[in-house]
């Protein structure tokens, strides 16, 4: 029975009720002398309060997310991972923000990180007439220096989306912006034994969605897109996480074949980049890959790179180039009539 889990709380609440009628059936018919009695007595006292104590620490925990396990509770959990505090998935609480955006705080509980998430829904999702209808999701990652807000702020989410599903080059679907770094520390989207970023991304935030929205089920109900970092990262999810993102598309992405200056475990890095991915036994998947030829963070050569190691496997590559733009977000966004619609293609329509 989990530590967080609904039938341990009611088993306590039973537990507590069950131990006050108890004592109150019991409080008169002690037998023996008074000096047996009253331990007697005491004892039952105390266990009403502990079954009370333990009842309301559990619900507090439920709350918070302080643990997410037993073993996190008694502290058998790997000694070097990072842990953080915050609400789980199930208890995580929306606040509504400007054009339709909502945000939370939640806490993961396969990676044990913490971080904001902002969710947009498509006017479509309140529509009585699809009340029952399921959307795809399309999670959009973030660059680092950067937060889940600078997709609003600069990349003029969600309405530019929302232009394309009325122009009909795209389809409604759900927008999902979490944090890439929870805590503020890069892992390139990798778990490291401090640090369970991909977790984090591929499994806790998927699940506090399905969990709070009509999701699609399945790759093909859920893609990646990002930039800089992010993009990285878009590229390398659907390669090591296939059942989850269907598709990704990756804009000005970091070296395909690891940063350095993030994961300094040579193997790691080298076993988690998209470059090392693609060229061995990669899942079928669809990535879109775009850059700028005056990008010095980003040059061509990196996708170019990777479309040529990705040949003769399942992954289907899809590269665009533009002459002009640097690491910015005036490059990203351009591409974005591009790169949305073609993140819409890969996704299942709503039903």
């Amino acid at each position: 029975m989990g530590l967080t889990s609904t039938p341990f709380l009611v088993l306590l609440i039973v537990l507590t009720f069950v131990a006050m009628a108890v004592t109150l059936l019991l409080w008169g018919r002690v037998p023996g002398p008074g000096w047996l009695r009253w331990p007697a007595r005491t004892l039952m006292i105390v266990l009403c309060q502990v079954t009370a104590i333990a009842t309301v620490a559990t619900d507090i925990n439920n709350s918070y997310g302080l643990y997410a396990s037993w073993d996190d509770l008694m502290g058998t959990v790997d000694a070097n991972a990072t842990a953080m505090t915050g609400p789980p998935p199930k208890r995580a609480k929306f606040t509504a923000a400007a054009d339709g955006v909502r945000t939370t705080y939640f806490r993961g509980p396969h990676s044990h990180l913490a971080g904001h998430v902002l969710v947009w829904t498509p006017p479509e999702y309140d529509d009585r007439a699809r009340h029952g209808t399921r959307f795809p999701v399309m999670m959009l990652l973030h660059g680092v220096p950067g937060a889940p807000e600078s997709w609003i702020e600069q990349g003029g989410m969600p309405g530019t989306f929302a232009q394309y599903v009325r122009q009909g080059t795209a389809r409604p679907a759900i927008l999902v912006m979490p944090v890439i770094d929870p805590g503020g520390e890069d892992t390139d989207c990798t778990d490291t034994p401090r640090r369970k970023v991909a977790r984090w991304l591929a499994d806790d935030v998927p699940t506090l969605i399905a969990q709070h929205f009509r999701t699609l089920p399945g790759p093909r109900g859920m893609g990646v897109m990002g930039i800089s970092t992010g993009g990285f990262c878009a590229a390398k999810l659907p390669l090591q996480y296939p059942k989850v993102f269907g598709a990704g598309v990756a804009l000005d992405p970091d070296p395909l074949t690891g940063d350095v200056s993030v994961l300094s475990d040579a193997r790691l890095r080298e076993r988690t980049s998209p470059m090392w991915l693609v060229s061995h036994n990669p899942p079928g998947t669809s990535l879109f890959l775009g850059t700028s030829s005056q990008d010095p963070d980003s040059p061509p050569s990196y996708i170019e790179e990777f479309a040529k190691a990705a040949v003769g496997t399942r992954v289907k590559v899809t590269t665009r180039i533009v002459p002009d733009g640097g690491h910015n977000w005036g490059t990203w966004t351009a591409f974005f009539p591009q790169a949305m619609p073609w993140l819409s293609d890969h996704l299942d329509a709503p039903r």
